[in-house]
Formats: structure tokens, sequence, C-alpha cells
């Protein structure tokens, strides 16, 4: 049986305009009004979605039209809007912005269209009046094909002024103006330098996102832009397959490692993977019987010394790497397995020391952009060929180059160019900066829950795990650097 959801796509000018504000508001204005209301963002951004999730009451989820195909996000999209009354999705950068200049590839116009959603656009009035109508207007014609559900002015200076906006609306056709918000820097999302701060570290509480509906609410037509939103007819979502025997996966989920995908997740519980939440910085050693270890990204840097100073669960975690324990780690997850951190004052914080190489910050970027993984020897993700992409943004780098190491990936930048080696692969440990988006490719998945679920037969049988070329793991001190 189908089931029918209204839906719109929040976008921008460009870039700080402002509609994540405006996202943030209309989600908790919907959800406090009874509605289930089911977010998502376009792009590969971990941090709006934690803050989508706040004020949704809903988990927010990601879609991007290079990590995932056509038909991922669209049943990505009809398979989490099902059941809600309204699905919201927040766009990325400009609304026409993608790739390059020459096509709409990645872009939010790109993602509305697939979706069959109408755009709310987000215009920034500072020091506008009459032009912002020019503005709409060349949005509104840009692309024929796209709907334009209206336009919401931001940052707007009086009364007087959005008067003057609204008058210069009325003479574009068939584009709606659903009102204006006053300026307000006291609702800012403080910001550090890999965009707005986390979820877990500034949860957004009730006070403040009160404060930001209400505000929507007074200045804006919320009832009629609910009312110009269009039916969609969402397909019965297909039955989940039968769940193979289960291993027990642990998954680092605290202030310094929380960026994961929710379908990283789900594919690996859906192979058979029961996920084990620990705390490295705070759990003196890792859950019991684990067959598996996921250490996604985050902000380990920020909690360098309190990493540092939990002696236990690092040496937890060494044991369990030279006992050929699976251990998958991203971007953060990689500077936490590494001999330690150099922070941007020189100080040193010892970690895990898995990996014999130290990781250092830098003030500025390091890496940006979207990659795609080849597997260039088998390894935890699957066998050689193996392919996969995701996304790479860091400021920290590796100190000279990992001898020793074996590398088993194979990066190709989104736009091409030379591939780099990358991926660094030591008995049953895999680690990248890349952080790898599964469904793009399933198979890895299920890859890794399978060679948990080999790492639990084999001791079953008295071994002591099989490494990623399928020899028994060599087991050394828990202290010694590998």
């Amino acid at each position: 049986m189908n089931q029918q959801t209204r839906g719109l796509v929040i976008a921008g000018t460009q870039s700080g305009v402002g509609k994540t504000t405006v996202t943030l508001g209309l989600l908790y204005s919907l959800a406090r009004r009874g509605l289930k209301v089911q977010p998502f963002k376009v792009g590969p951004d971990f941090i709006d979605p934690g803050h989508h999730t706040r004020a949704a009451g809903r988990v927010c989820r990601n879609l991007d039209g290079w990590m995932l195909s056509r038909e991922a996000n669209l049943a990505l999209f009809r398979r989490q809007a099902r059941g809600a009354d309204v699905a919201v999705v927040e766009g990325v950068m400009g609304l026409f912005d993608g790739y390059d200049g020459a096509s709409e590839a990645g872009s939010t116009a790109q993602m509305a269209k697939w979706l069959g959603l109408p755009v709310l656009l987000v215009v920034d009035a500072r020091a506008m009046a009459r032009s912002a109508a020019a503005l709409v207007h060349g949005f509104a014609s840009f692309d024929p094909a796209l709907g334009l559900a209206g336009v919401v002015f931001n940052r707007i200076g009086s009364a007087a002024h959005l008067e003057y906006l609204n008058q210069a609306l009325s003479s574009l056709k068939g584009v709606r103006g659903f009102g204006g918000l006053p300026r307000d820097q006291e609702l800012a999302i403080p910001e550090r330098h890999l965009g707005l701060a986390t979820a877990e570290d500034h949860p957004l509480d009730d006070a403040y996102l009160g404060r930001l509906a209400d505000r929507l609410e007074t200045h804006l037509d919320l009832e009629g832009l609910l009312e110009a939103l269009p039916r969609l007819t969402l397909p019965e979502a297909p039955a989940p397959e039968a769940t193979p025997s289960r291993v027990r996966l642990g998954v680092a989920r605290d202030r310094a490692f929380c960026f994961y995908y929710p379908e990283n997740l789900e594919l690996l519980s859906s192979f058979g993977a029961e996920l084990v939440p620990f705390s490295p910085l705070k759990d003196r050693e890792l859950p019991p019987d684990l067959q598996g270890i996921y250490l996604g990204g985050g902000y380990p840097e920020l909690y360098a010394e309190q990493l540092a100073a939990n002696a236990g669960l690092k040496q937890s975690l060494q044991e369990a790497a030279a006992g050929g324990l699976p251990i998958y780690a991203e971007c953060g997850g990689l500077m936490y397995l590494a001999r330690e951190i150099r922070d941007l004052e020189g100080r040193v914080h010892p970690m895990a020391g898995v990996f014999p190489f130290a990781v250092r910050m830098l003030p500025r970027l390091k890496a940006l952009g979207y990659r795609e993984v080849t597997l260039t020897a088998a390894g935890l993700l699957g066998p050689a060929g193996t392919r996969a992409r995701g996304h790479e943004f860091h400021y920290s780098e590796i100190v000279g180059e990992p001898d020793g190491v074996p590398r088993l990936y194979r990066l190709t930048p989104r736009r091409g160019g030379a591939a780099v080696s990358e991926g660094y692969g030591d008995r049953n440990v895999l680690a990248s900066y890349v952080h790898l988006h599964f469904g793009s490719n399933p198979e890895v998945a299920r890859r890794l829950v399978e060679s948990c679920r080999a790492y639990k037969e084999n001791l079953g049988k008295g071994a002591r795990g099989v490494s990623l070329s399928g020899h028994p793991a060599e087991r050394k001190s828990p202290l010694s650097p590998l």
C-alpha cells in the first residue's frame, strides 16, 4: 500500500545565506506541532545532520549525487520518508552549485529534480531591495524543469525593508514570498575549523530551538508553505532479508568519535553485526567478546589529552590488534590508532600505537574532496579490485612516510588526476583518512562483517585470528610499536 507525504528542499542562492537556520527552525516548528518530520542533508556533511536529528526527533540522512547513485538516493529517500508527514531536505552550497560550472551534477538542483521536490529558496537580503527580484528571477528561470515553492528572505533590516522586497517580488509571476527573517546574531551556532560545532559538543537545547521556531512562526507563513507543498506517493519498501548469524562489532561513539553515516551502521547490522557502542574517552577497556571494531571519524584532536590519559583502553586496543581482531578506522579513527598526535602548540599526545607513525595537526585544511577507493590487495572490505566511494576532509597529516605499513587503497579524486596510495593495513587493521559511504557499494559492509565472522569462527577453533593475508596473526607485546 502506497503512503503519501509532503516534501521540500531548502536551498540558498549561495553558501552562508542561512539555510541551516531556516531548516532547523522549520524542523522544530513542525515537530512540536506533532508532525512526523524526516530530515535529509545533501552532501557528505556529518555536522548539520546531527543538529537536524536533534531538531526533528528523527535521524537525518545524507543524500549525495556522487557517493550514491540516483537509484540509491531515491531508495534511501523513499524508505526514510515513509511514515513521515513532511520530508525536509537541506541543500548544499548554492542551489545550482555542483562539481563544475558546466552541468548540474552534484548540485542541490539535481537532487531536487531526482526526488521530485519543490525548492524553497533562501535569499540573504542584506543591502538589497528591488534587486532581490532580479536575483530571484534568475534562479526561478535558470532551469525550467526545477519547481520553485517560493522564497524566504533572511537578515532583513526592518518591516519597511521587507515591504520593499515583497513589492519587488510581486512583479515575478508564479513566485511566492513566504516572509522575511530579521537579523539575529544570538541564534548563530558556534563554529570551528571543521564547520559548525557538532551536536555532541554543542547540543541544541529546547530553549534555543524553541526561540528559532518562534522566530520562523512569527515572521514566515508556514501554514501557507505547507499547503503549497505537493503530496508524494512513496512505494512500499521491500521486506528486509533474513539476518545471518550475528557477530559483536564494537563502535566508538562519544564526543571524539561521532562521524558515522547511519546507512553504514544499518548495512553492517543487516549483514549480521550486533553494534556494541563504547567510548575511547571514558571506557577503561573494550567491551567483552568483540569480533570486530569500527572507529569512525570525529575530533580526537580536541580530546587528545583525555584520550592519551586513558591507558587502559589504549592497551586493550593494542592487545586486540595484536591478536588479529578486525579493526576498521576512518579519519579520526586513524589518528587514534597512530603512535601520537602532535597539536598546533607542539604538544605530543600518545595514542593507541597500533601504527608506528605519528599524526600532526595543521593550521590549514590538508585535504577536502570526494574520493573513489579501489582495493589494491585483499583486506577487511573485500578482494583486490573492490571499489567504494567516500569523502576526505581533515586538518591533520601523517608525519613522514609510514615505512613498513602496507597500503591497500588506490585513491582517485572525483575530478580525476593522479591516483595516490593510502589505506594503511597491518594484520587485521585497516585505517584511512577517507570516510566511506557503504551505500556506494554495500558489498564492503558485508565483507567487513564476514571478516568479523571469520575471526569469531577461528577463535572457536582455538586459533588467534586470521590476518588480512589469511595467515594467523602474530601476537606481539601489547605496548610495542607494530
